[in-house]
């Protein structure tokens, strides 16, 4: 709501949530001038570009939304670049246990190339 509070000094408009819409990793928040809310169909809104925004529930990231692209794009955008985070701290996490396997392995075994081969 931060955001809310900046965008009001921003605007000198009193804002407020208008409408939540849940997603698959959080919420979709969509925001307006109080004085809109209510307001009929077809009559001129007191605030343009106010861009929804995405707040992921599990690192409560806030993800400012751009004037330029559909809300339902930017959703599908956001999904993908959490697979991408995902694919690549599971990627991470495997080369981190395979350099600890390996330095397990060499630790074992301190003695020299040539003591292990029977030289």
């Amino acid at each position: 709501m931060a955001e809310l509070a900046r965008a009001e000094r921003t605007k000198n408009l009193d804002l407020a949530i208008s409408r939540v819409e849940p997603v698959s990793f959080g919420w979709v928040f969509y925001w307006c001038a109080r004085r809109d809310i209510g307001r009929p169909a077809g009559q001129r809104p007191s605030l343009g570009g106010n861009v929804p925004f995405l707040v992921d529930r599990e690192n409560e990231r806030l993800i400012r939304g751009a004037t330029t692209r559909p809300v339902p794009r930017q959703v599908t955008d956001y999904e993908r670049r959490l697979r991408r985070e995902g694919h690549a701290r599971n990627a991470a996490a495997k080369r981190a246990a395979q350099q600890r396997s390996t330095a397990t392995t060499a630790t074992t075994d301190d003695r020299c190339p040539s003591q292990v081969a029977g030289y």
